[in-house]
């Protein structure tokens, strides 16, 4: 790989990826290509905290993986994989986890919030993933982590973590900072703008879908939650409005104020009309190029096994490396 900076991230195959997701995470990865090295995986491993149905996960699994190429992500430019595909994950998540505190993961406020959420499958994997996320990270000594703003917390223990194994062992690890977009970091409920838009959400017209189709995104937009007032601007108060306007700004291109400016003295009907136009136009050649991947089977296959043996071949040099530093008997 080129001497750039290295960029990790993954994300979890849940179903199809919200405009959030997309907005606040992986519309953001494509461009980083240019930029940098990058190595983006599907972590299925993590999937598994809370209960599978094993056929849905690995159809989930393979979706996310297209959706991420329809998005943009080039398998030439970047290293893109399964998570349970390359074993140095696990390897490297159970030393780091000798090297983590249990205070500390005690916390991690998903924690807190998914034990509420799933409190009759409290399981020791839902309690020390985060140890996981951080070996996802440290396995390729990445320098940046594209995350939303809900996980910086996970990002500062995995250098928490980085920097207490550097104490005990000598320095190794790099400390990962936060990449974090300007504007569209986190899209929120349509119908609850005081919420991110999440796919658990029980009522479907809270949250867009991208691979939605326009008249299901503009039917959504239509429904959004705004106020009692009638001014498109941006102001505190205006929770409903602000979120429009952040997912507008994100998919055209245009600032705030441009914004104001395009929708002085038309109703918010014209506004949400208009967001749901440009976020379906936007949305369309992800639609169009996910389809065209997802019926071609062979190639999909090619690219995730390419991918997963050239994270191993990275992975695989540091990890190596950390057992040595530990202390384990070379294996060859």
């Amino acid at each position: 790989m080129e001497d750039k900076k290295l960029i990790f991230s993954g994300i979890q195959p849940t179903g199809t990826f919200t405009l959030g997701n997309y907005i606040g995470a992986v519309r953001n990865w494509k461009p980083l290509q240019e930029e940098y090295n990058c190595i983006y995986c599907v972590v299925d491993m993590h999937a598994i905290t809370v209960r599978q149905d094993p056929v849905k996960l690995r159809q989930n699994t393979l979706n996310s993986y297209a959706l991420l190429m329809a998005c943009g992500i080039d398998v030439e430019k970047s290293i893109l994989f399964i998570q349970s595909h390359v074993k140095t994950h696990a390897e490297l998540s159970w030393i780091l986890g000798c090297n983590t505190q249990f205070g500390e993961l005690s916390r991690m406020t998903q924690f807190k919030d998914k034990s509420q959420r799933h409190a009759d499958d409290v399981n020791s994997g839902l309690f020390t993933y985060p140890v996981l996320m951080a070996a996802d990270i440290l396995a390729y000594n990445a320098d940046l982590v594209p995350v939303g703003v809900d996980q910086k917390q996970h990002l500062e223990l995995a250098r928490n973590i980085a920097q207490r194994f550097n104490q005990r062992y000598g320095d190794f690890f790099k400390l990962p900072e936060p990449y974090i977009a300007e504007i569209g970091a986190k899209v929120m409920s349509l119908q609850d703008p005081t919420k991110k838009m999440s796919k658990s959400d029980d009522n479907p017209n809270a949250v867009i879908l991208i691979l939605d189709d326009k008249d299901t995104i503009i039917r959504k937009f239509k429904r959004a939650v705004t106020d009692s007032d009638t001014e498109v601007c941006y102001r505190d108060g205006k929770d409903g409005i602000n979120n429009l306007m952040t997912i507008y700004s994100s998919v055209t291109g245009k600032n705030f104020t441009e914004i104001e400016s395009e929708f002085s003295g038309k109703g918010y009907g014209d506004f949400k009309l208009a967001v749901g136009e440009a976020v379906a136009d936007h949305l369309e050649p992800i639609r169009t190029e996910f389809a065209r991947l997802s019926a071609d089977k062979a190639y999909l296959k090619k690219c995730y096994t390419e991918g997963a043996e050239k994270a191993l071949r990275y992975s695989q040099r540091i990890v190596s490396k950390v057992y040595r530093k530990v202390g384990f008997v070379d294996r060859t």
